[in-house]
């Protein structure tokens, strides 16, 4: 792709970011101008609006962007990982885990930091599950470690619907919000976009790894890469992005998918360009939703993980038809 092609895209996602990030912070359950957006910023706005810009909107903004961004990368990263186009961050159980454990925790009465760190472990657990299992003898394959995937989200969807069987009504509604993607209490978004921006910059500087890699495992091992100890590290990074997402906002699907691919058409599969476009995008994304969710049906919330399928599924359909394949 020509190279000022990929740099009229770049400015195009940032004026996306910024705008996202403007009708996020301008739109709620209480409209406001953007002049006083602005203000709120700047620290001369009224007290109640620089509180709800400034404690309420922006970081659960910039936390949507982070989650958004993780779940993308990840995506692409997944999509190395197992050379298929459909795999995305939550294909190998990882939300499934998180899911099983937080709801448990939910069901015992607990709540803030122990359902997080359990949905944290929950997600850990799962991907060293999945991993162990396909393993095998000493070895795994792309088609054994999706196939494990598979079958384990599998047990842990049962897992789950037999918890919220079990789940007092008073409790219903609150794991059902987290189970489909839940900003709510989304206000801490410093480790996210400090995973994040760690997350993509690693993955830019691998950028000439991941495309060897991409191409298969005989041409990579031909030029030298360390095959397994690579495809390792890539396992870890994009199940630590998906973990930390799940835990901050619960499970948010087709991020991860769609981003992808929407970006690969654009402006193709060098991974130089490819991660920091699909961390932008992911973020607006998400963005972009959350806010609809918070202003769709004001004062009432919608889980914002049902709004991303909506998009998502008529997208990545779209999609399909347009591209000529995983390339």
């Amino acid at each position: 792709m020509p190279r000022k092609r990929r740099k009229l895209f770049f400015v195009a996602l940032v004026i996306l970011a910024c705008a996202a990030f403007l009708f996020a912070l301008a739109n709620g359950s209480a409209d406001i101008s953007l002049a006083d957006v602005f203000r709120a910023l700047q620290g001369t706005a009224e007290a109640n609006t620089e509180t709800l810009v400034i404690d309420l909107r922006l970081p659960r903004a910039l936390s949507a962007f982070a989650v958004g961004g993780l779940l993308a990368v990840a995506g692409v990263l997944m999509q190395v990982l197992l050379r298929n186009p459909l795999a995305e961050p939550y294909i190998l159980g990882t939300s499934g885990g998180a899911a099983v454990a937080a709801l448990t925790a939910m069901l015992l009465g607990m709540s803030g930091l122990v359902t997080d760190l359990a949905a944290f472990a929950g997600a850990l657990a799962a991907t060293l599950l999945v991993f162990s299992i396909a393993r095998g003898s000493g070895s795994w394959a792309p088609t054994r470690l999706l196939l494990t995937g598979v079958v384990l989200a599998a047990g842990f969807s049962a897992a789950t619907t037999l918890l919220l069987a079990l789940s007092p009504e008073h409790q219903l509604r609150g794991m059902l919000f987290w189970l489909m993607g839940d900003l709510s209490f989304a206000y801490e978004p410093a480790r996210l976009l400090i995973l994040l921006a760690f997350l993509t910059l690693l993955s830019s500087l691998a950028a000439r790894q991941l495309n060897v890699l991409a191409r298969g495992e005989l041409q990579a091992a031909i030029v030298g890469l360390p095959v397994t100890k690579f495809r390792y590290l890539v396992f870890l990074a994009s199940s630590l992005a998906t973990a930390l997402a799940v835990t901050a906002v619960g499970v948010i699907g087709f991020v991860g998918l769609v981003i992808p691919h929407l970006v690969r058409i654009i402006i193709g599969s060098d991974h130089r360009a490819l991660v920091p476009a699909a961390a932008l995008a992911g973020g607006i994304l998400l963005v972009f939703a959350d806010t609809l969710a918070r202003t769709l049906l004001a004062p009432r919330q919608l889980p914002v993980g049902a709004l991303t399928a909506i998009i998502g599924v008529p997208l990545f359909l779209l999609l399909m038809r347009r591209s000529q394949g995983y390339r």
